[in-house]
């Protein structure tokens, strides 16, 4: 049953637009078009006045009747019933509108050019990919929304059928119009073409469409590992502070005997010099970047984050790849001493760490149960750096 806009609360013309325009705006009538398959005719049911209402309010119901009268033309029609009985007598009164050709109901809609428009986008695809000519035909709305960018969609989509490797940037990918921008702005869309469009073995599902070069066989950016070396001795290259590639940095393992991994720069930059170790900058949930430096397992492993649920996680993170780390400063009596820096996590994750020891995961459970302030986290950088310097000391 459509809206009812009229005061009376009976059906009128700009309800039937509305109850059409919900079937257009859902792609019922393209699809129908997509599959060769009539859209017309539809009809749509008409909230009209009841036994009580006619007799009561005859002047109001006369002229809802003669407007749907004026209504009824080539582009609508109206389909009547009889209504009434011994109290008011028989009524004519309206029960449906129609609408009887396609071209009736594309003009009632003003959607004319637009279904021009999808046809040739449709034929264009059926031309280009057919799987992806069948998603069109499932999703005609989407098509029509992205209606200025389809030809170059299309090219991209197949440029990269042909020619993916592991060895091609997104930078590379040479379609007329189209560079990096236009495809990270439109990973959306393009995943759900190249869905289609490639063999199921060309997509690597491990990845999100937003890790958009893992997942179709290009080139991702290299991953970046940030270390820096605390013992002048024992440095690989002659540089303190250095950012390289996690492939480079885990085929030249480093000489140190201890890496702690930290989350805060100013943290990292301030790690004091310790004999026979280095320092690595993990940022939150990028720590998966160590995952390729298998040398890490021979090493003395120390990872230091914030002490909320989150920080436990990335730890939990790091044991699944390198059981032996260890956590420093992740404890009840370091988040006792430093109560004046209490913050609030916004999001606290309830996730099953199993990697946890018994002490790490009673703390976890502490700050879920909020035993000690509600949502509380200690952030790294506000633990004081003689207490840093102190469990260093002390190992």
């Amino acid at each position: 049953m459509p809206a009812r806009s009229d005061s009376t609360g009976w059906s009128t013309f700009e309800d039937v637009i509305a109850s059409l325009r919900r079937r257009w705006d859902r792609g019922d009538f393209l699809r129908h078009v997509a599959q060769g398959i009539p859209p017309t005719p539809v009809s749509v049911p008409l909230k009209g006045p009841n036994i009580t209402e006619i007799a009561n309010q005859f002047g109001d119901v006369q002229q809802w009747v003669s407007r749907w009268r004026q209504t009824d033309s080539g582009t609508v029609r109206v389909e009547y019933r009889r209504v009434g009985g011994r109290l008011v007598g028989t009524n004519q009164l309206p029960h449906k509108a129609w609408i009887d050709t396609p071209d009736a109901l594309w003009r009632t809609l003003g959607v004319c050019q637009l279904v021009d428009r999808y046809q040739a986008l449709l034929g264009l695809t059926h031309a280009a990919s057919p799987p992806v000519a069948q998603w069109a035909m499932e999703h005609p709305m989407k098509v029509l929304h992205h209606r200025q960018d389809w030809t170059r969609l299309l090219d991209t989509v197949t440029w990269i059928g042909r020619h993916a490797n592991p060895a091609t940037y997104l930078r590379q990918v040479d379609v007329p119009g189209v560079d990096t921008k236009f495809i990270e702005t439109r990973r959306g869309i393009l995943a759900e073409l190249l869905d289609r469009h490639l063999p199921a073995e060309s997509v690597n599902t491990a990845h999100p469409p937003s890790a958009f070069a893992e997942r179709y066989g290009l080139r991702p950016k290299p991953v970046l590992v940030r270390i820096r070396f605390l013992d002048e001795r024992r440095r690989s290259t002659p540089f303190t502070d250095i950012t390289v590639r996690a492939d480079e940095l885990a085929a030249v393992p480093s000489p140190v005997s201890t890496v702690y991994v930290v989350e805060n720069e100013i943290t990292f930059l301030a790690f004091p010099a310790i004999e026979d170790a280095a320092v690595i900058l993990g940022s939150g949930y990028a720590v998966a970047k160590l995952e390729s430096l298998a040398w890490l397992l021979d090493r003395n492993l120390i990872y230091w984050g914030d002490i909320d649920t989150h920080g436990f996680e990335i730890l939990n993170r790091i044991r699944e790849i390198f059981p032996h780390a260890r956590s420093m400063l992740m404890d009840r009596e370091t988040l006792l001493a430093h109560r004046g820096h209490w913050g609030t996590e916004p999001s606290p994750t309830r996730r099953a760490l199993s990697r946890l020891t018994a002490e790490e995961r009673a703390l976890v459970g502490e700050l879920l149960n909020d035993v000690f302030a509600p949502s509380l986290r200690l952030e790294q950088e506000y633990v004081q750096y003689s207490v840093l310097n102190d469990a260093l000391l002390s190992g």
